[in-house]
């Protein structure tokens, strides 16, 4: 029977493989972020906020990983 994978967090995980699922909502939060920061839907102000939050995403996912 295959073992199955145990999902960790943390700070240390950064540099370790990220699961596929993990990996594809980071890159959404910041290509959508990214999209709207540089069409200037939004006013520049709210541009630089959304451009924040993406990256924070894209880092935030980062942090999960396997056992």
């Amino acid at each position: 029977m295959a073992k199955r994978k145990t999902l960790k967090f943390g700070i240390f995980q950064y540099w370790k493989p990220t699961p596929l699922f993990f990996r594809k909502i980071g890159d959404t939060c910041l290509g959508v972020s990214a999209f709207l920061a540089t069409t200037e839907v939004v006013s520049p102000h709210k541009a630089t906020a959304v451009l924040i939050l993406g990256i924070a995403g894209k880092v935030f996912t980062n942090l999960f990983s396997h056992e």
